[in-house]
This record gives C-alpha cells, structure tokens and sequence, in this order.
C-alpha cells in the first residue's frame, strides 16, 4: 500500500499564500504522477495541478500563474505554493499519486492512491 499524507493548509486572507506539502509512504517502486485536487461545498473535485516524476506540469486554469507544483523525487513528496489566494480557492484539497507499488508476492503493481484531504479557506 501507498499513504499519502498531507499536511500546511489553513485559512488565510484574500492575497495570502500557503504551501501544501504531500508525502507519500509504503512499498514504492516509483510514481508517475502526483498531482493536487480540490473540491469545494457542493462541487465536484477538480484539478488543480499535477507534475511528473520529469517535472512536466499542468494547471487548471484558474490557478495558472499564482500556484507552483513542485516535487523532490528523493523524498516522495509533492508541493503546491499557492500565491494571491482568493475566497473560490476555498476547498478541501486532496494529493494524489500513481505509479508502481508492490503486492504480497513482491510483484510489482499499479497503485493509485489519495490523501485523506486537507482544508484550504480564504476569507475575503
């Protein structure tokens, strides 16, 4: 199994900025993506932002140019700088990470795992 742990949310004024910080732990042989989710009362989760273990990223394009996804490799842990926050940036925010884990025979399988979510709330 692979746990993700989120952790660095909070509230925050309008223009504000917060960092989120996920790890992930467990028997890993490697991950491909790792990403950031949000979802808000009564809406669906959506993307926020997601890198590849090669640093390629993409951005919903209402966070493009005040969020920042970054990764450390080595650590298994994933980033997200959130600058010039919003009130609609209020959500639960939740990582997320595939790749390749391995089962009770030490074979290796796909995983695709969440974090529990962490609450993210800008006020105005």
């Amino acid at each position: 199994q692979v746990h993700l742990v989120e952790s660095g949310g909070g509230l925050v004024q309008a223009g504000g900025s917060l960092r989120l910080s996920c790890a992930a732990s467990g028997s890993i042989f490697s991950i491909n993506f790792m990403g950031w989710y949000r979802q808000a009362p009564g809406k669906q989760r959506e993307l926020v932002a997601r890198i590849t273990s090669g640093g390629n990223t993409n951005y919903a394009d209402s966070v493009k140019g005040r969020f920042t996804i970054s990764r450390d490799n080595a650590r298994n842990t994933v980033y997200l700088q959130m600058n010039s926050l919003k009130p609609e940036d209020t959500a639960v925010y939740y990582c997320n990470a595939d790749g390749l884990t391995y089962d009770s025979t030490w074979v290796r399988v796909p995983f695709d795992s969440w974090g529990q979510g962490i609450q993210v709330t800008v006020s105005s």
